[in-house]
């Protein structure tokens, strides 16, 4: 961390912000994306914590000088973040008052199916949405999946991994904001195994009804006919034809 006492036309803060991807959280990294125009200021009142309003009544702005090449290291270290495929072998949770460890399985099989369906549809609308403005040849290569729908992934995953409780799809917004406190180190290698190591998730596949419904159609149509032939005598006219 990189902390500084500032002083500003009220009085003086203690600024501290991440000086390693290690400190930073996925909820912040979301924050400063989710922003239309980040700024200098805008990125360090996400990272510190501090409204802009307050930064903006620093005395001296060269004092901000030194939380500006931090924001930029970040910047630089989470490329090689984004290009790493080491998964972590356990996730540090504190969604309690005490802190729970979670194993991270190699696999990273998604249950209960709940879960696995939720994700699913989650990858499989994130890569066609990028398949349809990019194209599908070597889609893999310029693929990068939004925050949002990475931290959508990890907490069907963990939910009822971390909760102990059935799965509840309308609890999942909510549990967002736990995955949201995982350090990017943990959280992006993770949702990025998701998304480019389960390709096959995003080739819709049609749901039971779907599939069955043009089977149900038909047995309609035949049920129709079938009642035309033996209930509806025809008329001599009908028979000639």
């Amino acid at each position: 961390m990189i902390e500084k006492p500032i002083s500003t036309i009220t009085g003086k803060i203690t600024l501290k912000i991440p000086s390693t991807l290690q400190e930073l959280t996925l909820g912040q990294l979301m924050a400063m994306q989710e922003k239309p125009e980040l700024n200098d200021l805008d990125a360090i009142s996400i990272l510190s914590g501090t409204p802009t309003q307050e930064l903006q009544n620093i005395k001296n702005a060269d004092d901000l000088h030194v939380f500006g090449e931090a924001v930029l290291s970040l910047a630089n270290q989470l490329k090689y973040l984004y290009n790493s495929d080491e998964i972590p072998e356990h996730v540090i949770f504190h969604h309690t008052t005490k802190p729970l460890k979670i194993k991270v399985m190699h696999n990273l099989s998604v249950e209960p199916a709940g879960a696995f369906l939720a994700s699913k549809d989650i990858i499989a609308t994130e890569i066609n949405e990028h398949i349809s403005k990019h194209g599908e040849e070597n889609w893999q290569e310029s693929f990068n999946p939004s925050l949002n729908a990475c931290c959508k992934v990890l907490a069907n995953y963990f939910y009822c991994k971390v909760t102990k409780d059935r799965y509840d799809e309308y609890k999942i917004e909510e549990f967002c904001e736990t995955i949201k406190q995982l350090r990017v180190t943990e959280a992006l290698p993770i949702a990025k195994h998701f998304f480019i190591c389960y390709p096959s998730l995003y080739k819709r596949r049609p749901g039971f009804w779907h599939r069955l419904l043009p089977f149900w159609k038909k047995k309609q149509a035949y049920k129709t006919l079938s009642g035309l032939n033996t209930s509806t005598p025809l008329t001599p006219s009908q028979a000639a034809i």
